[in-house]
């Protein structure tokens, strides 16, 4: 035993502060792997470091490398009650004053950069000694708010690392450097300098030029690029307080046949506590006295709500739907099934993929070949007998040309209007990570409750027996039913009344625990419920009304029988109805080259009926929430690239797994947080709309990165010449962001597939019930 615990591994999380771009994780992941017996990965949208490693693992060790590499590392504190709410409140806090410190830096540089721009690039503004005043604006932009480039740039140079933030650092830095030369040691600070806005190519020693508008205006592009990037990884651990949530706060225990209430940390295994009607279960437990219908399908996804009587388990964070329970706890805090459920999609945030920017990609060759290109221009310029400050000029306007103006609004502009357009079609898109993965995706994964179907139960037909009026089936059995609470109950009370009016109130009432209701209706002994219910009272169904309910269960149907005054009356068939629209929600996915997979915890039967309705060939059916994360995770390993669409707490740790979550809007936050894509809209049709979009998108951001350098490079040759001097690179980069703002505006023209669609069809092919109910 004593050996087992010495080579047992031991799992360290950190909390890693600074990183800037995915190379940095990458740094800080192989830092910690040259450990001995340590294995560590890094995710750069969690900002997470899991480290596993022997026991005895001493995670200020592992902070102290973590710190060598020049980031910052903590170890996230034990928290009261073994919850997580103490810790990600300070998670929060610690987002928010980063997120606040970046918009400050944002907000001030954009107020000093604008004069700036607009003073060099319009002459009439040019007054005497303007260029002193666009120095005075100029340096806090550089200085202050480009401060966290110029320290990541430092931090990666004792690295012998070059990233984004390096190129922005030094351009900057160039660019102010040479203004300053230039106003004070050149002719750009005399009395009547104007700067005008032509596109001259000459040699010039540069010093009557100054570029101070191209530093102030590259420092707040890429500043909006990171505030938008901050701001969308926020919520990076929002799907699990969601999810800790859905739990009760408070339970009422049974102590000497009393009831006490008391906060739920305070309960343990083995007490005895009191669930009423409409309430939250407290934890897992089992029946000891009571018989109710619970409503699993936050955590099961199973449609309808399930009997329960003395000696049947029950999940917490469930909702009694009917009487009075009494439960033994038999696990409590982190031993629950809504913990473990937290703790999956946990673990399938941070293992995904980690996914680098295509700019971050595309900057760390492009970096250090530009930083080169300026050193061996300067070196090349002073080596040939020309001035240095010729050759420095020439240098500068390589830096200048190379400074990622355009690239710092290629991603943000393209996301913004994309995400902006996508939310007035009901799509939500959390980020610039998420468009990558709808390129790839080539299998979608589809929840059955409440994302292929309504999510609630309907009354889809009513059969009478020989003899009895449609209406007054309808009107008796509903009046009866309307005083139930049961959702199965409330669904043929509400279909009822669609059809027929206005109700009764029932002259009695009474519910018979596990079987249905009876009572008086105006003046007739009603009986609704199960056939047993029937029997008991000697009201046997007639050989077609057998067959009407047979037939309805062979579909997955509940088939509910009523009787009244000593005789079986009809059959009502009550379902989780298909949305009208999901049949050509599937074709549309289908024609994006995806293969669509029904995925539910319900049964087979269910599940194949509603998959032939809508189109689909692949049926996953009968699975609990863990083995939903295993069945993406199996797809993944058999080389697919998975979307998964959900809406219950059941599918958040699937839609963390799977390469592309979507969540519908209509059904929990803990789904809505844990997914890449928001569909606010209960219809499927939004989800072909968000992958079309995300891929659009995705090509105008690649668009506009390739334009964005393709401009720079195509430059830098005439730069290293001699042949452009800097105010112009400063206009090269001026038209360029103005290339790609106007290619990213034209996302503003997409439109939904489903204009086009006929969904009325597909709400004919359910018959008129479906219309009325």
């Amino acid at each position: 035993m004593t050996t087992e615990t010495v080579t047992t591994p031991v799992n360290v999380e950190l909390t890693i502060g600074g990183m800037t771009c995915a190379s940095c994780a990458n740094r800080i992941e192989r830092k910690l792997n040259t450990l001995d017996g340590v294995t560590a990965s890094v995710n750069y949208a969690t900002e997470k470091a899991t480290v596993s490693g022997p026991h005895g693992l001493d995670p200020l060790a592992l902070i102290a490398e973590v710190e060598k590499t020049g980031y910052t590392a903590t170890v996230p504190g034990p928290t009261a009650g073994g919850g997580q709410d103490d810790q990600t409140g300070q998670e929060r806090t610690e987002e928010d004053a980063e997120l606040l410190s970046l918009r400050r830096r944002l907000i001030g540089s954009a107020v000093l950069a604008v004069p700036v721009i607009a003073m060099a690039m319009v002459p009439v503004l040019q007054f005497d000694y303007w260029g002193f005043a666009s120095l005075v604006l100029a340096a806090p932009v550089v200085l202050w708010a480009g401060w966290p480039f110029h320290r990541a740039a430092a931090m990666n140079l004792r690295h012998g690392a070059a990233t984004m933030d390096t190129l922005i650092s030094v351009g900057t830095i160039a660019a102010l450097s040479w203004s300053v030369v230039a106003l004070f040691l050149g002719t750009a600070g005399e009395p009547g300098m104007i700067h005008p806005f032509e596109l001259t190519i000459s040699r010039t020693d540069g010093l009557s030029n100054i570029y101070l508008e191209v530093a102030a205006g590259v420092i707040t592009f890429v500043l909006m690029g990171r505030y938008f990037e901050k701001r969308s990884k926020r919520s990076a651990g929002a799907a699990l307080r969601a999810l800790l949530e859905l739990g009760a706060k408070e339970v009422a225990v049974l102590r000497d046949g009393q009831e006490h209430r008391m906060p739920i940390e305070e309960l343990a295994v083995g007490d005895e506590f009191v669930v009423r009607p409409g309430e939250k279960i407290a934890t897992d437990g089992v029946i000891t006295s009571g018989t109710s219908a619970i409503d699993a399908s936050m955590l099961t996804g199973e449609s309808v709500p399930v009997e329960v009587t003395e000696g049947d388990p029950v999940i917490g964070a469930t909702a009694n739907a009917g009487g009075r329970l009494v439960i033994r706890a038999t696990r409590v805090g982190s031993d629950t099934q809504l913990a473990q459920m937290a703790q999956l999609v946990e673990d399938a945030q941070s293992g995904k993929a980690e996914i680098q920017r295509l700019a971050d990609r595309v900057s760390g060759v492009f970096v250090p070949i530009a930083i080169a290109i300026a050193v061996a221009t300067l070196a090349a310029w002073i080596g040939a007998g020309f001035p240095v400050s010729a050759g420095f000029t020439a240098a500068v306007a390589v830096l200048i040309i190379a400074c990622p103006c355009a690239l710092g609004l290629a991603t943000p502009t393209a996301l913004l209007v994309g995400t902006g357009r996508g939310a007035q079609m009901g799509v939500l898109i959390k980020g610039p990570e998420v468009l990558e993965s709808t390129r790839r995706i080539d299998t979608i994964v589809l929840d059955k409750t409440g994302t292929v179907t309504t999510g609630k139960m309907t009354l889809i037909d009513a059969v009478p027996a020989g003899g009895v009026d449609h209406a007054t089936l309808l009107r008796l059995a509903g009046a009866l039913e309307d005083a139930s609470e049961h959702p199965i109950a409330q669904a043929i009370a509400a279909g009822a009344r669609a059809q027929v009016g206005d109700l009764p109130t029932p002259e009695s009432f009474e519910n018979v625990e596990g079987l249905g209701v009876q009572g008086i209706v105006d003046g007739h002994a009603v009986l609704v419920g199960r056939e047993a219910l029937l029997a008991k009272w000697s009201q046997h169904l007639d050989d077609d009304l057998l067959a009407a309910k047979q037939a309805a269960e062979a579909q997955g149907k509940t088939a509910v029988a009523v009787g009244w005054d000593g005789a079986a009356r009809g059959i009502l068939v009550v379902a989780d109805q298909v949305k009208p629209t999901s049949a050509e929600a599937i074709r549309q996915l289908r024609d994006l080259g995806l293969t669509p997979v029904l995925l539910t915890g319900d049964n087979r039967t269910v599940a194949e009926q509603v998959a032939n309705e809508v189109g689909i060939t692949e049926v996953i059916a009968e699975v609990m929430p863990r083995d939903k994360v295993d069945v993406v995770s199996r797809l993944q390993r058999d080389g697919r690239t998975v979307a998964m669409v959900g809406d219950g707490v059941n599918d958040a740790p699937a839609l963390a797994q799977a390469n592309l979550g979507l969540a519908m809007g209509t059904g929990t936050d803990v789904a809505i947080e844990a997914a890449d894509i928001t569909l606010v809209r209960g219809d499927l049709r939004a989800a072909a709309d968000a992958i079309r979009l995300s891929r659009r998108t995705l090509r105008t951001i690649k668009t506009n990165l390739f334009w964005a350098f393709a401009y720079n490079t195509a430059a830098i040759p005439l730069a290293a010449l001699g042949l452009l001097n800097p105010m112009l690179a400063g206009a090269a980069m001026a038209f360029s962001s103005v290339f790609v703002v106007s290619n990213s505006l034209r996302l503003r023209t997409f439109t939904s597939a489903a204009n086009d669609s006929t969904p009325d069809a597909a709400t004919r092919q359910h018959g008129p019930m479906a219309t009325t109910t």
